[in-house]
């Protein structure tokens, strides 16, 4: 009886009727909120499909350097998921630092990499890229590395510039991409893993030393491979997978950065010879007689002192980076400093290529091919945000090679170019790259040389 007329009392019986009523709003206001929130969020213009890539494929750095340019931050349409491609530096900062755990290599990226690269530094994320990162920052930063690195870059420099004497001497045209591949992977296999390749000359008793010195590499102390056998467990394949990726990293991409290099100073003799007075300047050779003997004079304080050859390098890599695009998977929805959003599972790609021809970042003359925008007035080499400059990534993946390759680069440079005048082969013949993880040279760079001085 109590409970009845409780429940009869007008205040207790409304405020009972009420609560169905206000939990119906509760949800609906909830509800409501969501759908608000979900409209408030935006998302990067669409730039098109991603079979609009398929349609431009021999052109594609182009077709994406034109997107960027009209609107920094785009999406392309896939069957699957959508792709973002940002050339904005704020975004680049914010995906290669800011809110790095949040952006990966990704399953995606690991399943179409993994049967060329498997478990190597380029694919992985987690405890297996900390610990390649680990042991390789260890090695890059060693003093020792860094002198036999400098001796090894030198001796191949030599042998290099021996062979294009020969083709100057005969009047023959030569493909320059391909000595710097088999210069480089020469330079790669001897700091990393102790090895005396000689891929330029490739005798079959060059090959079998190869064999007998991979097999007994374990004794050597002085190389990158040592390092990773005696901190890591001997298995065959993961020893296989990082030493691929060093051979890729130190190879393709230092000698694709070399060859454009010598397209450029083709297309700008000023430049070419501009950067040769330096290299005579600092060396304080005015003859090469020996090549060997010129390139004893190329040593770490010569180096430092060639701050024009440092930014007409530097000025070919903001053009042509080794690595035109660089793709990344978002782990969790996310807003990006530009104020649009991302979805779980999307890529996030920023693009080298593109940010170099960028007029917002670079000026008016971004397209033009300018060493001097590197220099102060006093001629000193001065740097650029990683996030604006990005041939060498940024954040906690930033490239731990950059001034390994830098003085491969700067070394093969001086020896060549202080010995040689370069040519185009065919000037009237355009030259485009190749669309591939890397940006070589399409076809290969034919040039003809002509020795400085009379040898």
């Amino acid at each position: 009886m109590a409970f009845i007329q409780f429940l009869c009392n007008p205040i207790i019986f409304t405020a009972l009727a009420l609560i169905p009523a206000l939990f119906i709003f509760q949800m609906f206001t909830r509800k409501l909120m969501k759908k608000e929130n979900q409209r408030e969020k935006k998302y990067h213009p669409i730039g098109g499909t991603v079979f609009n890539q398929l349609l431009n494929f021999n052109r594609l750095h182009h077709y994406m350097t034109d997107l960027a340019a009209k609107y920094r931050t785009y999406r392309l349409l896939g069957p699957f998921r959508n792709e973002i491609y940002t050339s904005e530096p704020s975004n680049v900062e914010y995906i290669l630092k800011t809110n790095f755990q949040n952006y990966g290599k990704g399953e995606h990226n690991y399943n179409n990499l993994r049967d060329l690269l498997g478990d190597g530094i380029f694919t992985v994320d987690g405890d297996k890229w900390r610990q390649q990162r680990k042991v390789s920052s260890y090695e890059f930063s060693a003093k020792v590395l860094r002198d036999f690195s400098s001796v090894a870059f030198r001796k191949n420099a030599v042998k290099l510039a021996g062979i294009v004497s020969e083709a100057a001497k005969s009047n023959q045209s030569m493909d320059m991409q391909d000595l710097f591949m088999k210069s480089t992977l020469d330079s790669i296999f001897r700091v990393a893993f102790g090895v005396e390749l000689d891929s330029m000359c490739g005798s079959n008793e060059e090959g079998v030393i190869f064999t007998n010195a991979f097999d007994n590499m374990q004794t050597k102390k002085d190389d990158i491979l040592s390092r990773f056998l005696q901190v890591t467990e001997t298995d065959k394949t993961y020893l296989r997978d990082i030493i691929l990726n060093f051979v890729i990293a130190g190879k393709d991409t230092t000698a694709a950065t070399l060859s454009w290099f010598i397209y450029v100073l083709c297309k700008h003799p000023a430049v070419q010879e501009k950067v040769a007075e330096e290299v005579r300047e600092v060396s304080k050779v005015k003859e090469v007689k020996s090549f060997a003997d010129f390139a004893a004079t190329i040593d770490d304080e010569a180096l430092e002192k060639m701050s024009y050859l440092h930014a007409a390098i530097t000025e070919t890599l903001r053009l042509y980076p080794a690595v035109p695009v660089d793709a990344k998977i978002c782990f969790s929805d996310d807003t990006l400093p530009d104020g649009f959003s991302v979805k779980k599972g999307d890529m996030v790609s920023y693009q080298p290529y593109a940010m170099g021809r960028m007029k917002f970042i670079w000026g008016n003359d971004a397209e033009e091919y300018k060493p001097e925008r590197w220099l102060n007035e006093d001629g000193v080499f001065q740097q650029e945000s990683p996030f604006k400059f990005t041939a060498f990534q940024a954040g906690p993946r930033m490239c731990l090679g950059k001034e390994f390759a830098y003085r491969q680069m700067k070394i093969f440079s001086a020896v060549l170019l202080g010995s040689f005048i370069f040519k185009l082969s065919d000037e009237k013949k355009a030259v485009n790259y190749r669309t591939m993880i890397n940006l070589h040279v399409d076809g290969g760079l034919h040039v003809c040389a002509f020795h400085r001085y009379k040898t």
